[in-house]
């Protein structure tokens, strides 16, 4: 199939094709002992997730664990449509996040507050899973993919406080979620995602710096896809954090709406993404994939909350 690449160690990168667009949010297959599904993706990309996995001849019973890096619809919300197509699998996810796994409505009601009519065509709905399906893990733990390779994941808050990083011991892989920001393989760009009502500067960046101690080999964007150069792009993704903090701050303190705010911080950063001075529809890509209204409305948000 034409959406999944193989990218070693019995790793398969799997484009949910979100919203039907490429390239926008990745799934990972780990094919081991026991098969791992990390990110599911949204709702309306379970069956392609799901074709794709039959593709690499991953069945109905034979998925052992579906694990998301945190709980926003476009890494989680397919979990109950593949947990229901993989009835063996046991969905793991950060203690924070797991009621709402179980029960989503509340997720629901406020991600269409921010999205309105958007949601059914961006991500679907979320359907729960049985609680008892479920395995909701702490600051660390270790996710069994047989033969003695273990997943092991640390909480890594900042971008959502039900946010972990996932490392495979077999290949060094961390899997990054949205801790790291947007990464735009075609661009090489990447951006902060700081959405509200989370986002927290000092543990974002405390994330990073964690993500850098555990000294992966590789970083596995869910947006988009591997990164070798491990050092120097956490070190970018912690710039990138401060620029945008800054730049909001300045706007904030010029007493800016939320719209001019915006307006000035995308402009103000422009520069720095080539995928934003490129072609129209690399541009919108890059914005679907991450807002500067959602990225400045949560720096403000965290601004309200720590200097009122």
């Amino acid at each position: 199939m034409d959406n999944i690449t193989a990218l070693g160690g019995d790793v398969y990168e799997i484009d949910t094709r979100m919203a039907g667009y490429a390239g926008i949010t990745a799934g990972y297959l780990i094919l081991s002992d026991r098969p791992c599904l990390v990110e599911t993706g949204t709702s309306t990309s379970a069956p392609v997730v799901r074709d794709a996995l039959a593709s690499l001849g991953v069945g109905p019973d034979d998925l052992a664990t579906v694990v998301v890096t945190h709980i926003h619809l476009d890494h989680a919300g397919g979990v109950g449509d593949i947990a229901r197509f993989f009835s063996s699998a046991q969905v793991v996810v950060h203690e924070k996040g797991a009621r709402h796994l179980a029960e989503p409505s509340r997720l629901m009601a406020s991600a269409r507050m921010v999205w309105g009519d958007k949601l059914d065509t961006l991500f679907g709905e979320l359907a729960p899973t049985e609680a008892e399906r479920i395995l909701a893990l702490g600051d660390t733990g270790a996710i069994d993919l047989g033969n003695g390779r273990t997943l092991n994941s640390h909480y890594a808050p900042g971008h959502a406080k039900h946010h972990v990083g996932l490392v495979d011991s077999a290949t060094g892989d961390l899997y990054v979620g949205d801790a790291a920001g947007v990464y735009l393989p075609e661009t090489g760009d990447l951006r902060p995602a700081t959405p509200p009502p989370d986002f927290d500067l000092k543990t974002a960046l405390d994330s990073i710096a964690l993500f850098e101690a555990l000294g992966p080999q590789r970083l596995l964007f869910s947006h988009y896809g591997p990164v070798e150069a491990v050092e120097e792009t956490l070190e970018r993704s912690a710039e990138e954090l401060r620029v945008w903090v800054d730049l909001t701050q300045q706007a904030r303190s010029e007493g800016m709406d939320l719209d001019h705010a915006v307006a000035m911080v995308r402009d103000r950063t422009k520069e720095r993404y080539s995928a934003m001075t490129a072609d129209e529809a690399t541009a919108e890509q890059f914005e679907l994939l991450n807002g500067a209204a959602s990225n400045v409305a949560g720096i403000l948000h965290w601004l309200d909350r720590v200097s009122p």
